[in-house]
């Protein structure tokens, strides 16, 4: 007679659901402020095809990506809850820490002056004007072919960013629910206030929300990729609020030193020309 599977201990299983609600608030914040600047961006472009080509192309784009985004979510979700935490958390940990350093590098330029700063009132402007000058034209159930595709390939991008930064958070903590509640949130959000003011959301800081993201994907990537290889933090889950504040002053130190860099080369130059004349 096969003997039942030996419960884990009681002490085990209480630290493991302390810690995940210890995580859950760092968690839906992260996930919430990242989904929010991909929110933005997506409304400035599905308002730009709306307000220029048409409401119906526009939100016919926005269906047809949300219908790839799901399948997409509905393939990958079962996909990574089969792996084991360790080996998830080292894959899950390689790919946030390289994200989450692909906007810290653009952020550091933007803040630092060696690239302009994200400016949501210029890109819809841009995009606008490129919609009027585009030629009309549908076919079958799309009436305009470029509105359609205008609003699908905005959401669509901008969607896989948030489908993965919700499945690599949610399953990497084994709480998907608060990743999903934290994005659906933000969505939900930045659509009724972009709806209400029928305009940009050109105040939002996002150039500063694009930097705390990146710090914090940064740092949730070094912690759950050194996990997943088999290390301890020192002081467990506590490492954290090490391992953000030191990503956060790199991250100004960077600035600092950009700022100052790019100063010194503006003042060099005149004196170099006048040398050279």
């Amino acid at each position: 007679m096969a003997r039942p599977a030996a419960k884990p201990p009681l002490r085990k299983v209480e630290a493991r659901v302390g810690r995940r609600h210890v995580n859950a608030v760092p968690l839906f914040l992260t996930v919430f402020v990242a989904c929010a600047v991909e929110a933005v961006e997506a409304l400035t472009i599905v308002m730009a095809a709306g307000l220029t080509r048409g409401w119906r192309p526009a939100l016919q784009g926005l269906g047809a990506a949300l219908a790839v985004l799901a399948v997409i979510t509905a393939v990958l979700g079962p996909a990574l809850s089969l792996l084991p935490l360790g080996a998830l958390r080292l894959v899950v940990g390689a790919l946030l820490a390289a994200f989450g350093l692909q906007w810290l590098r653009k952020a550091i330029l933007r803040y630092s002056g060696y690239k302009d700063l994200h400016d949501e009132t210029g890109i819809y402007a841009r995009e606008t004007a490129a919609a009027r000058a585009a030629a009309a034209g549908g076919r079958g159930w799309v009436t305009d072919w470029y509105g359609f595709t205008l609003s699908f390939k905005g959401v669509l991008l901008e969607g896989l960013e948030v489908v993965f930064i919700v499945l690599t958070f949610g399953a990497s903590q084994h709480n998907l629910g608060a990743a999903v509640i934290g994005a659906v949130a933000a969505v939900v959000l930045v659509t009724l206030t972009g709806v209400a003011v029928k305009a940009p959301l050109a105040r939002v800081p996002e150039n500063w929300m694009k930097l705390a993201v990146g710090v914090m994907l940064t740092s949730f990537g070094t912690f759950w990729g050194v996990e997943g290889a088999g290390a301890d933090w020192p002081g467990g889950d506590a490492a954290l609020l090490v391992i953000v504040p030191a990503v956060a002053l790199l991250s100004a130190g960077c600035i600092r030193w950009l700022r100052s860099r790019k100063a010194a080369v503006s003042v060099s130059a005149p004196e170099s020309e006048v040398v050279g004349s």
